[in-house]
């Protein structure tokens, strides 16, 4: 499965919607989206939907919370919003629940 990134931007911030399973095989291609928009300039959240992923890897995960700390160095935040409940335990069994403010609405 291929991987789908859409943009929106508006007064609250950015988001970023990403459809498909993210790996090794397209994890650089997130990077590269998340990077453009520290790129542009981030004030206020940064906001990354995972509602279409129905399986992301350590390779996935290793781009958003790297994602997140360079966001943070812009003087914005990264929030992970929506991930299904197999991404979520994912998310949770590493613990990197609080690096990547994740938001479940």
């Amino acid at each position: 499965m291929s991987l789908e990134i859409t943009t929106v931007s508006d007064d609250a911030g950015r988001r970023l919607s990403v459809a498909g399973e993210v790996d090794v095989s397209c994890a650089d291609e997130l990077r590269a989206a998340i990077d453009a928009q520290i790129a542009e300039g981030v004030t206020g959240e940064l906001v990354v939907d995972l509602a279409e992923v129905p399986y992301i890897d350590s390779t996935g995960i290793g781009v958003l919370v790297g994602a997140a700390h360079r966001v943070s160095e812009a003087g914005g935040t990264l929030v992970v919003a929506r991930p299904q409940r197999n991404v979520a335990r994912v998310l949770g069994l590493l613990g990197v629940q609080a690096d990547l403010n994740i938001c479940e609405a």
